[in-house]
């Protein structure tokens, strides 16, 4: 028996037909504006158009003492004028006596270091402007968030492989890493952690985040026995601050306690020094000395041990010295240590 369907039910089903339809195109509509495209083999993201707007930027640079060529690294130029533009990079990339920056268009031009500072691993070079394609945009480090993704470009292993991209993520923030000063002075320095790939030649490149902004120079990258993605880049704001002055080729001065220190660990020289540290002590900077007429002449003495400054934790010497370079002559600073087993502060304005 055949059953007839009534005009209602019949438009109905057209509208259930349409309805599906309808829900089809809009789908297919929305894949193609908000979801990635494959064109061929080439993954079509966000990064790509990213770094395409920076690479430009980036720098190879290389030195020479006669033939030899003791060093080379990255740098990225951050300014540019009428008829100069300025390079930034890596103090320890500039060991020989002539530099040569080439941009990312193959154009080679000498380049004149400005300024630099060893502390800071810092350098100012400057070029020509006809040599520089593009500058770039400092970012915010600050306002990042462990998990964020950042990319960095340079030229790993030197010039076969100038413009090298790696990527991954912000993995921690003001992390205090150990360092040497021209191999051999003891230094910490605060950093940005991050798990994209770097390596020998990366050194002074830009560590960009997501919008392509430079938020970090690279620096250096953890090299042991187990060890793996653990790279580091000095915060572009720390950087930027001393920028004018190592444009102006002036040295960065800073303030002095006054104090000669040595590490608990150093026995012999607190034994020499007839000094002894509660055995519960684990941490801090021994005072051996204070200079008269110093920053610390009034405040402290022979035998205390420094264990904070303001709200860092002081480890060991390296500390004092990287707390202390945080600040302007004039500045006033709170110290805690302890003083034949007690704890105590004092506030010193800086030298």
């Amino acid at each position: 028996m055949k059953m007839k369907m009534n005009k209602r039910e019949k438009n109905n089903i057209i509208l259930i037909i349409s309805s599906f339809f309808i829900g089809l195109i809009v789908s297919f509509i929305i894949m193609n504006i908000f979801l990635p495209k494959e064109v061929g083999n080439t993954y079509n993201n966000s990064l790509t158009k990213t770094i395409e707007k920076v690479e430009d930027g980036v720098v190879l640079i290389e030195t020479y003492t006669g033939m030899a060529q003791p060093s080379a690294g990255s740098g990225f130029i951050y300014k540019k004028g009428p008829l100069n533009a300025y390079v930034l990079t890596n103090e320890h990339v500039l060991e020989g006596e002539k530099i040569i920056v080439t941009n990312s268009k193959g154009q080679e031009t000498e380049g004149k270091v400005l300024g630099r500072d060893s502390y800071l691993d810092l350098a100012v070079i400057e070029i020509n402007t006809s040599s520089a394609p593009k500058a770039l945009t400092f970012g915010d480090s600050t306002k990042t968030k462990v998990g964020d993704s950042v990319f960095a470009i340079g030229s790993p292993i030197g010039r076969r492989y100038q413009g090298s991209v790696s990527s991954g993520i912000l993995s921690g923030k003001d992390r205090i890493v150990p360092t040497k000063i021209n191999d051999k002075d003891e230094w910490v320095m605060k950093a940005l952690q991050f798990d994209a790939s770097i390596n020998s030649g990366n050194s002074g490149g830009p560590l960009f985040n997501s919008k392509g902004e430079v938020i970090g120079i690279c620096t250096m990258k953890l090299i042991e026995e187990g060890i793996e993605g653990m790279s580091f880049a000095l915060p572009i704001e720390d950087a930027e601050k001393y920028l004018d002055l190592l444009e102006q080729g002036k040295e960065i001065e800073r303030p002095e306690l006054g104090i000669s220190m040595t590490n608990i660990s150093n026995t012999l020289q607190l034994i020499n020094n007839d000094i002894t540290i509660p055995d519960d002590t684990m941490y801090g900077a021994v005072v051996l000395d204070v200079k008269e007429e110093s920053s610390a002449a009034k405040n402290l003495q022979k035998g205390d041990i420094i264990t904070q400054i303001d709200d860092q934790e002081i480890r060991d010497t390296t500390y004092v010295k990287y707390v202390l370079f945080q600040h302007n002559k004039g500045d006033k600073i709170t110290i805690y240590y302890l003083r034949d087993g007690k704890k105590k502060s004092t506030k010193i304005t800086l030298q």
